[in-house]
């Protein structure tokens, strides 16, 4: 890395900080052209990993022996379980709105009565309580019925899934999805809204559980987690328009017009990358390799095709090509979780794994200990 300052020129104000260096991740990093690594290692040469390795890796910044992954989860199961005053307040929220809200305003209730004002420990119990949360938020919004008991012997993700009320799904199915899934979200850098914003209210000396809460506020935004629910959205309302069966042809037409009207082309572009998304690369072979012939499935794979074709045409668009969020929503519903209103809250079980161990270097460990300042960016005066 250069010494060199960055020179703040007009240009760069009011474009969202892209780009602009304010610190260090520990966690992982994205390349343009390689994509997402966690910890130095490709998530290409990980992606088999149970979820406890992975989250090992993040925590530990190396990879672990079983015994030290056998220790690690053991930890996890020790801390693991809710509150019966937590539940309650929990199942006592409206259900009115969007299930992100209820989940955010879960964790500040976990704060309440699980907190302890440590970010480390905060760190570690919040990862371990957080299947549960979880599934208690989902399963009272839905109004699937209450929530079995957590049963974290059964392994990190098996347990949510065991805690989740899913009509009529294949439990085996499941826990293939949500490890999948949960893999290719725990973390992504360090200059993601959600994790960004996580650090800055921690950076207040606010505590874990209310940073974190936070943190899913931004994630529930349709620029950043939501967008896999308006994605597979995008992917149904296509197939209702065209049809089941439509050629190359015939999708490219349909795309065309919708930029035409100045649609969104939902799951296409990214802010770093400049290839396809190597998460999204994993997901197209998944869903192709399960459900060939699924009417999602298919025209996912021809937008594929279809959109980086049309899009490389305007100039303006650096990263034509799909994102995660283009074939997650498909592959969730293919695998028996069709419930697209949920797909943000399962983004967060992921992604509070990496937020939560980033606020924990940045305030117990970057600036040899002394934590980083709080946030308080320049801002220039303009009259409108």
């Amino acid at each position: 890395m250069s010494d060199t300052l960055f020179e703040v020129k007009k240009e760069h104000l009011e474009t969202g900080l892209r780009g602009y260096p304010v610190g260090y991740c520990p966690t992982s990093s994205v390349d343009p052209f390689q994509g997402l690594f966690y910890v130095g290692r490709l998530l290409s040469q990980i992606h088999h990993w149970e979820p406890e390795q992975v989250m090992f890796l993040l925590h530990n910044g190396h990879e672990g022996s079983s015994e030290e992954v056998g220790q690690f989860s053991k930890e996890l199961r020790q801390r693991a379980g809710c509150s019966p005053e937590l539940i309650r307040q929990i199942e006592q929220l409206p259900r009115k709105g969007h299930p992100m809200k209820l989940f955010s305003a879960a964790l500040l209730l976990a704060g309440i009565f699980h907190g302890h004002n440590d970010y480390r420990e905060d760190c570690l119990n919040l990862v371990a309580k957080i299947p549960e949360i979880a599934a208690i938020v989902i399963n009272y919004h839905a109004g699937w019925g209450g929530t079995k008991a957590s049963q974290p012997d059964l392994g990190y993700i098996e347990n949510f899934t065991h805690m989740l009320n899913v009509p009529g799904a294949d439990s085996k199915r499941l826990v293939r999805a949500f490890k999948l899934f949960s893999l290719l979200h725990y973390d992504h850098g360090g200059g993601n809204l959600s994790a960004f914003v996580g650090k800055a209210v921690a950076s207040g000396l606010e505590e874990m559980y209310g940073s974190i809460s936070a943190a899913m506020c931004a994630l529930a935004g349709s620029r950043h987690g939501k967008a896999n629910q308006h994605s597979l959205i995008f992917v149904q309302n296509l197939i209702r328009e065209i049809g089941e069966d439509p050629d190359e042809e015939a999708v490219e037409e349909a795309i065309r017009k919708k930029l035409a009207n100045h649609d969104l082309l939902f799951g296409f572009g990214h802010a770093v990358l400049r290839v396809e998304d190597p998460r999204a690369t994993l997901l197209y072979d998944v869903t192709w390799q399960q459900e060939p012939d699924h009417p999602l499935v298919r025209m996912a794979h021809l937008l594929r095709k279809v959109g980086p074709k049309v899009l490389k045409e305007n100039p303006k668009i650096s990263d034509p090509y799909p994102n995660v969020d283009a074939i997650s929503g498909t592959m969730l519903t293919v695998f028996d979780f069709p419930y697209s209103d949920y797909y943000t809250v399962l983004f967060g079980l992921a992604r509070i794994v990496g937020i939560s161990r980033q606020i924990v270097y940045e305030r117990t460990e970057a600036r040899e200990g002394r934590g980083t300042p709080i946030v308080r960016p320049r801002y220039f005066f303009k009259a409108n």
